[in-house]
């Protein structure tokens, strides 16, 4: 049976909307920064009558900075509500860590130390064993707690899951084969790996995402993957679309 849906190289963005959509930024303000600088000039120096900069996710945990990368984009969306932000697994993992400190979670096993560096915050699990509790880890995620701005909180409590424009839908980890992308379960939206990374078929709209680490941004017939372990490489990737002109975007920094 033939594939129905749109392949990418005949993918178009809206008429007049030029489109960007930024990988994972976890932790590295610098490389988001570099990255706006490099949008910005595009549009200065070949203006459109719109544009979306759409990120895809992951702003916290592992790189240096997450504080920075959160104040960045909050004022990036007042001055622009153009400026869109999707939620990650991250991102979710720390709203849920503020509100109940799980040493095995997410937060404190996979970059969380990081983040709370970047607010002051020394996060430590201590060393409580059979069964006492945690008072160090208490103690700690009561600091964090003090020290993010409610500014913050606020701003990941207001993350999407997921936005669409022409024939591109966007999305933090990807979409569940079969399931319609109006239908798509919020976990799948920030969490999903082998069955849609492996899914050979077309959608109805190209899927744009990250969460998965490649060497370089990944160009497939049904999706595009533009997360380049930034916080580690030192190189942050965008994907570009102007009508059916499609490009990646890279920017530079320090490699960890």
């Amino acid at each position: 049976m033939a594939e129905t849906g749109i392949h990418y190289l005949d993918a178009r963005g809206p008429e007049g909307m030029r489109l960007y959509a930024i990988g994972d930024v976890h932790g590295r303000h610098d490389l988001l920064a570099a990255m706006h600088r490099l949008i910005g000039s595009e549009l200065e120096y070949a203006p459109s009558s719109d544009w979306r900069i759409i990120h895809l996710g992951d702003y916290v945990d592992r790189g240096p900075d997450s504080k920075s990368v959160i104040e960045f984009l909050i004022q990036a969306r007042e001055r622009d509500p153009r400026n869109i932000m999707l939620a990650g697994n991250h991102d979710i993992g720390m709203l849920d860590f503020l509100a109940e400190p799980d040493p095995d979670g997410l937060f404190m096993r996979f970059g969380g130390v990081e983040t709370a560096q970047s607010y002051g915050v020394s996060l430590s699990a201590g060393g409580g064993w059979f069964g006492r509790s945690d008072e160090a880890l208490l103690r700690s995620h009561a600091a964090l707690v003090e020290a993010v701005p409610q500014s913050h909180i606020d701003f990941l409590r207001s993350l999407v899951f997921s936005v669409s424009f022409g024939d591109f839908f966007f999305c933090h980890a990807g979409v569940r084969p079969g399931v319609q992308l109006e239908s798509q379960n919020l976990q799948d939206l920030i969490w999903i790996r082998d069955d849609f990374l492996d899914h050979p078929g077309l959608y109805p709209q190209v899927i744009v995402h990250g969460h998965t680490p490649v060497p370089k941004a990944e160009v497939m017939a049904n999706r595009v993957n533009v997360d380049t372990l930034a916080w580690q490489s030192g190189t942050l990737s965008a994907l570009a679309v102007n009508g059916g002109d499609k490009r990646i975007l890279t920017v530079q920094g320090k490699a960890y």
